[in-house]
């Protein structure tokens, strides 16, 4: 049956120099017993012993630890070192040297480096010891220092092997949970899609249209949130945002995102202009998820009664991406931790989204080597990408 301190046990027995330590202690002081013991308020076990006297403990055995004087050190912190107990006008009645027969004893605490009383390093012996000297006190001290280093950098393994453990748990749900928003939620959500836009051919009433397109608007929202999580979710394990890079025309790509947006927002009316001359090494998928992030953030949160503006222009010097809208400008406060995670604007509420929208976009634009700058005045609210073309991937 394992000893309900196996592990403190454990700990001593795979620090390799003890047998050392023990043997030097032993010719330094003539004494025949020297144990490392576990010492706490109600127990006394030995972890390991070097035993030439018959004293009779093994690793493992106890002591009542209030017939001890390591009792007396864990109280106090401070070493105890006697020659000769029968000499000892303060030691020679007490009731430990008696019960044990010792008349030489030392022992030091051994002190963890979070201050944490560990035991002590101690040895005793029937014959009288020169031990209660500077030389010898600060050979304990250092052999106790060294024990609780080794114990202290036991202690670090095993809390980072547990972290890590923890750390590939976590990973392992994430994992699922992706897997749990890229089939269990995104294929529902698409056949939701899909019905509201076949309704939306359909003869139907205002109330009915109105309907719908409510509907269209949430699996919209529903669909990008997927996306961002996924994203985030993938960030965090490590991966971060990946590139599949195409020479293909990008217009397209940013133009389906726009008829997309307008079949869902079909009440806003969205304003483009695009010079896409120089052909362009991005990833299309991603400059289109970072496109549609920007532009629904700004018909969410532009002025119904103000066209939101997208223009798209490549030159010598790279790619630039603007969307603008109108409405209230973007407080100060928020401007600093608008592309941080979880953030919101404009006093979002809960249920406008997570806030992890511009944070994946600010994500994919540093992936591709550029970087979203945002302009908010009263006239209006400007996203505006810009990748270098120096800095565009290869």
């Amino acid at each position: 049956m394992p000893h309900e301190f196996q592990a403190e046990i454990d700990a001593i027995a795979d620090i390799p120099a003890v047998s050392s330590v023990f043997d030097v202690i032993r010719q330094a002081t003539g004494m025949g017993f020297v144990a490392i013991a576990r010492v706490t308020e109600g127990r006394w076990v030995a972890c390991e012993v070097l035993d030439n006297i018959d004293f009779g403990l093994k690793p493992g055995g106890e002591l009542q630890v209030e017939t001890t004087i390591c009792h007396e050190i864990r109280q106090n912190h401070e070493p105890v070192a006697i020659d000769h107990v029968d000499k000892s006008d303060i030691w020679i009645g007490h009731h430990t040297p008696l019960q044990y027969g010792f008349q030489s004893y030392i022992s030091v605490p051994i002190t963890l480096s979070d201050g944490t009383f560990f035991g002590t390093l101690c040895a005793i012996d029937p014959r009288p010891a020169q031990v209660n000297n500077s030389k010898i006190l600060t050979m304990f001290r250092l052999f106790a220092e060294l024990i609780a280093n080794h114990l202290d950098a036991r202690n670090r393994l095993v809390a980072s092997e547990e972290r890590l453990q923890e750390e590939i748990e976590v990973a392992e749900i994430r994992e699922q949970f992706i897997a749990v928003l890229g089939h269990d939620l995104r294929n529902p959500l698409a056949s939701i899609g899909a019905g509201a836009r076949l309704l939306s051919k359909s003869t139907m009433d205002d109330r009915a249209r109105t309907v719908v397109a409510m509907m269209l608007k949430s699996v919209d929202r529903m669909g990008n949130l997927v996306d961002n999580v996924m994203d985030f979710a993938r960030g965090r394990l490590g991966g971060g945002i990946t590139l599949q890079l195409s020479n293909e025309p990008l217009q397209p790509a940013l133009e389906q995102v726009v008829g997309e947006l307008r079949s869902v927002w079909t009440e806003r009316e969205i304003v483009t202009h695009f010079a896409l001359e120089r052909t362009l090494s991005v990833d299309h998928k991603r400059i289109a998820q970072l496109f549609s992030n920007l532009l629904g953030n700004a018909l969410t949160h532009g002025s119904a009664d103000r066209p939101v503006l997208v223009i798209a222009a490549t030159s010598d010097t790279g790619l630039e991406l603007s969307v603008s809208n109108g409405g209230k400008p973007i407080p100060d406060s928020a401007l600093e931790k608008l592309f941080q995670p979880f953030s919101r604007h404009h006093g979002q509420e809960r249920t406008e989204g997570l806030g992890l929208g511009l944070y994946i976009a600010s994500r994919i634009a540093e992936a591709h080597g550029g970087r979203i700058d945002v302009v908010s005045t009263p006239q209006e609210t400007r996203f505006t990408l810009r990748i270098p073309m120096a800095l565009l991937p290869e």
